[in-house]
């Protein structure tokens, strides 16, 4: 499973990369795992704005159905057209082309709050 050291990580297996003042978020590789083949994902419009630990969208597999929780609160400010045109991105590459949203969060202290990989890879062993 590959997990990015320098990303922050949400119980609910979304990874956030910071990127200035804004954030890259997308779903870990164990989650994308977990789902199998993904077929289509619902996601906000640039403009949007989304609650912590609120549902943003959600993601279809040929398993099922799940809710997309935001790890921050804040504003969308760009979201990964591409995946309308091919989920599969999130399944082949979670980290790069998989990505979901940009975020300009409402508090970057925020951040801090989320698990460290180290933290995370924990979390999913003890769940296994």
């Amino acid at each position: 499973m590959s997990l990015p050291k320098d990303y922050r990580y949400s119980e609910e297996h979304e990874w956030v990369k910071v990127e200035g003042d804004n954030v890259r978020i997308g779903i870990t590789d164990h989650a994308q795992d977990e789902l199998g083949d993904i077929v289509f994902v619902e996601l906000p419009e640039a403009g949007d704005e989304v609650e912590a630990d609120q549902p943003f969208g959600s993601v279809e597999s040929v398993k099922t159905v799940s809710e997309l929780y935001a790890p921050l609160s804040g504003k969308v400010i760009e979201v990964n057209e591409a995946l309308d045109d091919s989920p599969e991105f999130i399944n082949e590459t979670p980290y790069d082309k998989g990505w979901m949203i940009v975020l300009e969060p409402k508090d970057t202290a925020d951040i801090d709050k989320l698990m460290t990989a180290e933290q995370y890879q924990k979390m999913i062993e003890e769940d296994e």
